[in-house]
Order: C-alpha cells, then sequence, then structure tokens
C-alpha cells in the first residue's frame, strides 16, 4: 500500500501520501517457526517408500534441495539431466498455471542432486516406463491423475498432513521441510551455501526467517565459551563436583593458598612499583607553578633595573 501511494505522489496525482504515517499492528499473528529433526525426516521418508515410490522420490527430492512446491510439481524429465546429476529449474506453476518464472531470480536454476539420488531417480523414471506412463522429455516427474503436475495444495492435504498424524509431528508440510532444512543445514555448511541451497536473493532472509536457534545447539555453544573462558579448549572439561579437584588431589602441583599468597605478594610489588614512579614525576600543575614563578621574577627583576 506504501509503494503504491508513493508512486501516486511521484506521478503527481497526490500532494502528500496519506500512507506515510501508517504503522503496522504490533500485535500480529505469531510466525510459525516449527522445525523437525533428522529423525523425523527419515521416519516420514521410511513411511512414505513403503506406500508409494513416486511420493518417496518426490519428498526424498525436496527435503535433499528444499525446493518449493512450486518448482518441485513442474518438473519434466528434461530437467533431469542424468549425466551430470543436475536439476535444471526451468519453469514453476501456480493455481495449475506454468510459469516460465520463479518466486526469486534465483529460482529458476541448476542444482546439484545427490549422487545417490540420482541414481535412485534413474530407478523410479524405468518404473514409470513399465507402467505405460510418460518418460519424454516433455513428460512430467510426478504428474497427477490428468497427466498434469500435481496440485500441491490437494498433495499437502492428502499426504503430508495424514503422514503427519500418523507420526506425531506437530506439523509437516513444505514451508516446515524447508525451514527445517535451513536450521538443521547450518551444521553442514555455511550460511552462505545454505543461501545458495534455499536459493534466497537475500542472507537474511535465510538467517533471520528459515534459520531457527535450537536449544541443543545453544547449550552446546554457552558450554563452549565457558570452555574458552576458563581456557581448557572448546571440548572442555568433564563436570566435577566444587573443590572435587583439591580433594581428589591435594598434592596437585596447584597449591591454592600458595597461589593466593603469591598473586598478594605480586599486587604489592606493583603497588610499590607504581608509587615510586608517581613520585618520580612532577604533576603538571607543579611545573606550571615552577613556570609562573621564573616569569614573575624575571618580570620583577626587570623592573628594578627600569627605576
Amino acid at each position: 500500500m506504501r509503494a503504491i501511494f508513493a508512486e501516486a505522489v511521484d506521478q503527481d496525482f497526490l500532494a502528500k501520501d496519506p500512507a506515510r504515517k501508517v504503522k503496522p499492528p504490533a500485535n500480529l499473528r505469531e510466525v510459525d517457526k516449527t522445525t523437525l529433526s533428522w529423525d523425523q525426516l527419515r521416519a516420514a521418508l521410511e513411511k512414505l517408500d513403503e506406500l508409494s515410490l513416486r511420493d518417496w522420490i518426490l519428498m526424498k527430492l525436496d527435503m535433499s534441495n528444499a525446493l518449493r512446491p512450486s518448482e518441485l510439481f513442474p518438473l519434466r524429465w528434461s530437467c533431469f539431466l542424468e549425466e551430470t546429476h543436475i536439476l535444471d529449474i526451468q519453469e514453476t506453476v501456480y493455481k495449475g498455471k506454468i510459469r516460465p518464472y520463479g518466486k526469486t531470480k534465483g529460482s529458476l536454476t541448476q542444482v546439484p542432486i545427490a549422487d545417490v539420488l540420482a541414481g535412485e531417480i534413474v530407478e523410479y523414471r524405468e518404473e514409470c516406463r513399465k507402467k505405460g506412463e510418460d518418460v519424454s522429455p516433455d513428460g512430467f516427474m510426478f504428474p497427477g491423475r490428468f497427466g498434469g503436475p500435481m496440485d500441491s495444495s490437494n498433495y499437502r492435504h492428502r499426504v503430508l498432513h495424514k503422514l503427519a498424524k500418523e507420526l506425531g509431528f506437530p506439523k509437516l508440510n513444505f514451508q516446515v521441510i524447508r525451514r527445517t532444512i535451513a536450521t538443521l543445514g547450518k551444521t553442514k555448511g555455511h550460511p552462505k551455501d545454505i543461501q545458495g541451497l534455499m536459493r534466497h536473493s537475500r542472507l537474511a532472509t535465510t538467517m533471520e526467517i528459515y534459520m531457527q536457534s535450537l536449544e541443543k545447539e545453544v547449550r552446546t555453544a554457552i558450554n563452549s565459551i565457558h570452555d574458552e573462558l576458563v581456557a581448557t579448549g572448546t571440548e572442555g572439561p568433564p563436570s566435577q563436583q566444587p573443590g572435587a579437584t583439591f580433594a581428589q588431589n591435594p598434592e596437585s602441583e596447584v597449591n591454592p593458598r600458595a597461589f593466593v599468597q603469591e598473586r598478594s605478594s605480586t599486587m604489592e610489588r606493583r603497588s610499590a612499583s607504581e608509587g615510586e614512579e608517581k613520585k618520580k614525576e612532577v604533576p603538571p600543575r607543579g611545573k606550571l607553578l615552577q613556570f609562573a614563578g621564573k616569569m614573575r621574577a624575571n618580570s620583577l627583576g626587570g623592573n628594578l633595573l627600569n627605576i
């Protein structure tokens, strides 16, 4: 809305922008931050493997490359480059209509796929050929009942929601899968690599919206920071009870009492040396007073000579 009114002002249709002071409401609906674990993703793939080869390949490809549903369902066999193990995303689909453009500039691009997954796609293509399905370059890799691309909303309700209910997941849809891959993937590569995987035009989108903090990672980071503070390395020592070190090893090389005494004597020597340095130095105010006294004496002597 702001962009519309701003353009109207630029074109002299309006004298002022009526939306210039409009602010979004503070109490917005809470943003969904649901993520799954690796075990949950594996459980979903294992369940799909028992149900349908097509759904298993479709979801494995989506999880491996974090594809948007608009990019996943219109894939044709010409998009699968078998020799180089690359998926060439050439078009997207929205409400059943094929579009030669995507959500971002990086949507339509070539993305690498895992070597093992490439071999499984070849096997899936052979199974489709045996069933008499269209595996020509223009044929869809995941066709619906009428040969065209499947409807993502229908697939979400018919397959994903049912799967989440059977496995006890809090939620399962394509957005949750992309958010999960971005979150879990940050331990597998640099954030810029994850941005390339997600095909976001801005790194901030990947970092601030898709990547979520996990309790296990936060706890690991806290322990690592503590270990660095006590200079024991990033791994850290095994946890011990307070005072257990000296109780278990009274003849340890580090004696607490000797350490305190040595530190006290060091502080005393430092204080004494600092006191001597202060005595030797003449304060700036003293120097100014000496200089003023000399100037006054010289001036008095000059006046006596003139008399």
